[in-house]
């Protein structure tokens, strides 16, 4: 049994144990994967730093595209995850596990990886220009960075109140209700969640020495999104590991007649597959730690 918020939250909160949700978050999870994969420039051999490496999204896609001598440390702060990877691994010499935050990776050598990867870690560290220090601190010399992170300041600045993508419809009031307490349960604990941008992560990088530093940003305001398919099993969600789930917002906001007239509403809604409408921004970063010689 699972015990730490880490986990539970990538096992059972984020998708509400359903299947619908969980195939579609496995699309966009291939999705930044592959975008921090490809950004990373893959050597044969190489060894890489999985940071936060949660159950092994970006980790074991690297094993399947190294070579027999390539090695990947999965490193991460829940130990229950690190379990979950290593039962994954099932004895594969070329991995390795440590327990180590994103802002001090004691148990990595100096200069002893190729490649440092990570995604969607940085947004919930309080430190994260330390973080981006000891990224490299071990890299060796010519070594690669390619991170992953959503940038929420985005949301959280042009819709700050949207929390289904339905907006106009007749329990807008309950919602607007249900949204004071999510902020009101959740502000102090999110703040590193919205305390950067897509422009601090580029300076945080260039102070710690790095070079070459390239990003990949894309923001979608208002853009069309899947409907809700099943309006029970997105209550049993949670947006991230350090809020509550949809429904416990929602019995903490509402009376039993307005939860009862919220369900009856969005039930129909997603019913009739109305479509939603999506804020979101993200950012992909890749560096390089320069040469010794250079």
């Amino acid at each position: 049994m699972t015990t730490d918020r880490w986990a539970r939250w990538l096992l059972a909160r984020r998708d509400g144990g359903d299947a619908t949700l969980r195939a579609r978050h496995a699309t966009d999870l291939a999705w930044f994967r592959d975008g921090v994969l490809d950004r990373a420039d893959l050597k044969p051999d190489d060894v890489l730093l999985d940071v936060g490496c949660g159950t092994g999204l970006i980790g074991f896609g690297a094993l399947d595209r190294l070579g027999p001598d390539g090695r990947v440390i999965f490193s991460d702060v829940s130990p229950d995850l690190l379990d979950q990877c290593r039962r994954t691994a099932d004895g594969d010499e070329r991995c390795r596990f440590v327990r180590a935050p994103a802002e001090d990776l004691a148990g990595v050598a100096d200069a002893s990886v190729d490649v440092v990867t990570t995604r969607s870690v940085l947004i919930y560290s309080d430190r994260k220009a330390t973080a981006f220090a000891e990224f490299f601190r071990v890299l060796r010399p010519g070594g690669r960075l390619s991170l992953f992170e959503p940038i929420n300041r985005f949301a959280l600045r042009h819709r700050p109140d949207d929390l289904f993508g339905w907006a106009g419809t007749p329990v807008d009031d309950l919602v607007a209700k249900v949204s004071d307490v999510y902020r009101d349960r959740t502000e102090a604990v999110e703040r590193p969640m919205v305390d950067f941008d897509e422009r601090d992560l580029m300076a945080w990088a260039e102070a710690s020495g790095f070079e070459a530093i390239e990003l990949d940003y894309r923001a979608r305001l208002d853009a069309p999104a899947e409907p809700i398919s099943d309006w029970e099993a997105l209550k049993r969600t949670a947006p991230n590991p350090l809020a509550p789930t949809y429904g416990e917002a929602i019995a903490a906001a509402l009376t039993d007649d307005e939860r009862e007239r919220l369900d009856a509403c969005m039930t129909a809604l997603a019913a009739a597959g109305t479509p939603t409408r999506r804020t979101t921004a993200t950012a992909f970063l890749r560096a390089r730690r320069p040469d010794r010689n250079r």
